[in-house]
């Protein structure tokens, strides 16, 4: 009975199958499923503030693992430049896989841990108080105490010659008895794509390791890896000669903000462009490559 109630609704709605003599096409009788339509982008759910946060604390974890991996494998790196007169400063480098050079800078500062973690990480706005090469650093977003979402714009220099660099970073840090990491890496945000008149340069994943001295807790081993791509129209042997310059000059600024106790130089990338331009216009190259 069904099925002749099926020819018949089918052969009503069909006129050319009741003029069909002789064979007669079934196929409209199989089972079609339904086509499932993937949702645009625009009509997907936007994530909760929980899994934005979430997302932020993997990132800057996931960065920290990454470059205390680097570090931890001590087989193939290269002494750049031991300078006594920075009382012991070593810097490193090495070619990753798959990647850029990076650079490793261990030496020993006289302060506690606790104070170069405030300094490096609590008080990251106040950057641009102490270092004339930096603009402004702003905290987008704290992700809760340990893990934070930073803007970070470059001081033009003199005649404009060099263009401004920006950098929007995860910052990541864990802190222990003895010890305290601070990791990073560089994220995108549609609420801040590159601006106009900035070159967007990445870091990461980078990481800082304080760690307090056995014999003496009010100093501690400093490690910094630095891991940079400055963007810009710049050759790799002048980036790869300006970066562990960079990484002096923190030094120095650093042990002069200690000293004085209340003057700040930035540890993060702004010093590294400062010094490109020194090297560039050492090797006589034009200004505006940067």
């Amino acid at each position: 009975m069904l099925p002749a109630v099926v020819k018949l609704c089918c052969g009503i709605s069909y006129p050319h199958l009741r003029s069909m003599t002789g064979k007669q096409d079934e196929s409209f009788l199989r089972f079609e499923p339904p086509t499932l339509w993937l949702l645009d982008e625009d009509m997907k759910p936007s994530p909760t503030k929980d899994q934005l946060f979430s997302s932020y604390v993997q990132q800057g974890q996931d960065a920290m693992q990454k470059a205390l991996d680097m570090l931890s494998k001590t087989e193939g790196w290269k002494t750049e430049i031991t300078e006594v007169i920075f009382n012991g400063v070593e810097i490193c480098s090495k070619v990753m896989a798959g990647t850029r050079k990076v650079f490793r800078l261990q030496v020993v500062l006289d302060a506690d841990v606790d104070e170069l973690y405030d300094i490096l990480f609590v008080r990251v706005e106040e950057m641009h108080q102490w270092n004339p090469s930096i603009q402004q650093v702003k905290i987008l977003q704290r992700v809760g105490p340990e893990t934070i979402i930073t803007h970070e714009v470059s001081a033009g220099t003199a005649g404009n010659l060099i263009g401004q660099r920006d950098f929007l970073s995860v910052r990541h840090s864990c802190r222990q008895r003895s010890c305290a990491y601070l990791g990073g890496a560089a994220i995108q945000l549609e609420s801040l794509p590159p601006q106009t008149g900035f070159v967007r340069a990445e870091d990461g994943p980078t990481c800082i390791i304080i760690e307090a001295l056995d014999e003496d807790s009010s100093r501690s081993r400093f490690t910094w890896l630095l891991n940079m791509d400055v963007k810009g129209w710049l050759p790799t042997s002048l980036v790869n000669q300006a970066l562990p310059r960079a990484q002096l000059d923190f030094t120095r600024h650093l042990r002069r903000r200690l000293a004085a106790g209340g003057t700040y130089c930035s540890l993060f990338p702004n010093d590294v462009i400062m010094s490109m331009c020194v090297v560039m216009s050492a090797y006589q190259l034009p200004l505006y490559m940067c």
